[in-house]
């Protein structure tokens, strides 16, 4: 992921914007749900082409026993255009998001961070975990929260042993939150959650989710740093795009995309007291460059299932 936010930076991809599938406004999506189509291409070592089509039902894991994402994704060959893969998307959704936040905690997150904070149990801070655990060197102290309490239960006792780290249940997000070096909310929210007064110096917060926090907290930032700003608008659920055609926030004040970091072009954290907000809405291109990884080793390791066109 950090190569693609790099191709992201030098402008070698092509990105069109999300087209989304849902039955009703932006809130619909909360409880019915919607369908994403995720069309891109990127160069580089990749040279990739396909399309992602993931949907989401915030009701499969309590009415269906399902997980609430599914998700399939078409490769196409980068010279002929032919059709020459189709993946299970779930899994490579759910790894490149955890990946996308964990690029983002390298650069933005103190060097010695040693909590973590989670809002919401279920798949994807599962990945959002293991891509801290991965980048956050120093990380002692995990705490989670979920409205199911059950659920979290769950994920503390899965991903403790899987990342060898103490992971305490708590009440609320505000728990979860306050002492936390970096906090990540991966909800299905209808109404923000974060508020402005938990938050304090040095921290760094992954929003992951969409409306997740309030307004007051993004005005609270030294940095606001985005994966993509034009796609966020165009997506326009996240709470910084919501404040942004409210007209709250002054798009001015984004420091930074991602990549550009990456490249060195803006500067990444510059001092331990910094508070650093970080808001991804997610790109086609990451997708596709993993889905080529997984495709080129699988005709490596001859993985897979020939099919005749």
């Amino acid at each position: 992921m950090e190569k693609v936010f790099s191709l992201h930076e030098r402008k070698e991809y092509v990105l069109p914007n999300k087209t989304v599938l849902r039955w009703g406004d932006l809130a619909s999506e909360s409880s019915l749900g919607r369908v994403n189509s995720m069309p891109a291409s990127i160069g580089g070592n990749f040279n990739a082409i396909g399309i992602k089509w993931i949907g989401s039902a915030p009701k499969n894991p309590d009415d269906f026993n399902l997980p609430r994402a599914s998700a399939v994704i078409v490769l196409n060959d980068y010279e002929t255009l032919f059709p020459k893969a189709i993946l299970d998307g779930m899994l490579i959704s759910a790894m490149r998001t955890g990946a996308n936040s964990g690029v983002a905690a390298k650069y933005l997150a103190k060097k010695n961070s040693k909590t973590l904070g989670l809002v919401g149990a279920g798949a994807q801070n599962k990945t959002q975990l293991l891509a801290m655990k991965e980048v956050l060197k120093d990380l002692e102290e995990v705490k989670i929260t979920d409205l199911n309490r059950g659920r979290a239960i769950q994920f503390s006792e899965e991903m403790s042993t899987e990342v060898n780290l103490p992971i305490k249940v708590v009440d609320t997000a505000e728990e979860a939150v306050r002492g936390s070096d970096v906090f990540i909310t991966a909800t299905v929210t209808k109404e923000p959650i974060i508020k402005k007064e938990w938050i304090e110096k040095g921290m760094l917060y992954l929003h992951v989710g969409s409306h997740e926090t309030h307004f007051g907290v993004i005005d609270l930032a030294d940095k606001v740093v985005v994966d993509d700003w034009e796609e966020l608008k165009h997506r326009g659920v996240e709470s910084l795009p919501i404040m942004y055609n409210e007209g709250k926030f002054d798009e001015s004040n984004i420091h930074a995309e991602l990549g550009q970091i990456v490249n060195g072009v803006k500067s990444a954290r510059e001092n331990d007291d910094e508070f650093i907000y970080f808001n991804s809405v997610g790109m086609g291109i990451q997708d596709v460059a993993l889905a080529s990884e997984i495709y080129n080793n699988a005709v490596r390791l001859r993985k897979g299932e020939q099919i005749t066109m």
